[in-house]
């Protein structure tokens, strides 16, 4: 693959595709210790065949993105969130966690070294960011690997939506995205492996994705596609469903302080039941990618439930993109220790 040239790149319409930036970060664990990594231009991994990534799934990653300011600065929006449940999702799968200040470190070399490619304010695009840690090493038998492999590479990324914000429906699924004391918490790649069959079914008969419900019951909501689902009650409550199966989302522990803090509502973490689905005045899912992609409606058993609108944004989810977004390209005041600053 040719690296890409950013000399080239028509920033105002970018789509979501890998490219072959000039630098990547890569550290090794071997013999107990992690190398001090550095900043390499091969896009390949190299690896053994017997790999444990490759044959038990012993890997983990993240996602973040960096955004070029008004006044061309570069920030990452709460970099120490992502370093810490990587640790979290690494300790999960038995993998020996990168130090979370050196993973946040790693991402700001990365981000530095490929700043031509961190899109003009105004895009509404960004840098997106893969952290990645992966098991490799001879190793056949179902126990951890004896090496690891730490991975940091980027990609310039455009708006998620063309055009302004536009709600989408969702319907419910027959199948589990994660069981209870499974790998819902953790950020790794079974989890989205058993999730393509589900969206290729909800694309398949015209919803934008599908909702998990609860692997107990399937009664409650635990997540709207790849992403956390919110709900603004019409008494102007928060709520976002808690669950030991969920992925914490960064962005949702972020709108849930935003929604109390600066928007003055009610917050709450709980059940939500797809029978009650009337308590609610507006809906979204909402995470790194989208920020928030706002639920028109979603279908179960048959009825598709509406909440504000298929077709406008309600303004509690409007103001809510808004703020948070401000706050990431650095036109809103952040909260303290929320933006970190790429030197």
């Amino acid at each position: 693959m040719v690296k890409a040239d950013a000399s080239k790149l028509d920033w105002n319409n970018l789509g979501f595709e890998y490219m072959d930036l000039p630098y990547r970060f890569l550290a090794t664990w071997k013999d107990g210790k992690w190398s001090e990594g550095e900043l390499t231009e091969d896009n390949t991994l190299h690896i053994s065949e017997a790999s444990t990534i490759l044959h038990y799934g012993q890997g983990a990653f993240e996602g973040l993105k960096a955004y070029r300011t008004p006044d061309d600065k570069l920030q990452l929006f709460r970099p120490d969130q992502n370093a810490k449940r990587f640790h979290n999702s690494c300790e999960r799968l038995l993998m020996p966690a990168f130090p979370e200040d050196k993973f946040v470190e790693a991402v700001k070399k990365v981000v530095k070294a490929n700043a031509d490619f961190v899109p003009p304010y105004g895009t509404g695009g960004t840098l997106y960011i893969r952290p990645l840690m992966i098991g490799v090493g001879d190793q056949i038998g179902v126990s951890p690997a004896p090496e690891y492999l730490f991975t940091v590479f980027a990609q310039p990324v455009g708006a998620y939506f063309k055009g302004g914000m536009t709600p989408m429906n969702f319907t419910t699924s027959q199948y589990d995205r994660a069981a209870h004391k499974g790998t819902g918490e953790a950020k790794v790649g079974g989890n989205y492996a058993a999730s393509l069959l589900p969206h290729q079914n909800a694309s398949a008969n015209g919803f934008a994705d599908c909702v998990y419900l609860d692997p107990v019951e399937h009664k409650k909501i635990e997540e709207a596609g790849a992403a956390n689902f919110f709900g603004i009650t019409k008494d102007d409550v928060f709520v976002t469903p808690k669950s030991p199966s969920i992925l914490p989302s960064v962005t949702k522990y972020s709108l849930l302080w935003l929604a109390e803090h600066r928007l003055g509502l009610g917050t709450e973490q709980g059940d939500v039941y797809i029978d009650q689905l009337d308590r609610f005045k507006e809906a979204g899912a909402c995470g790194t990618a989208a920020v928030i992609a706002p639920i028109g409606g979603i279908e179960h058993e048959g009825n598709l439930h509406v909440f504000y609108s298929e077709t406008e944004v309600g303004p509690v989810t409007q103001k809510l993109y808004d703020e948070l977004t401000g706050i990431q390209f650095g036109t809103v005041e952040a909260p303290e220790n929320w933006v970190q600053q790429v030197d």
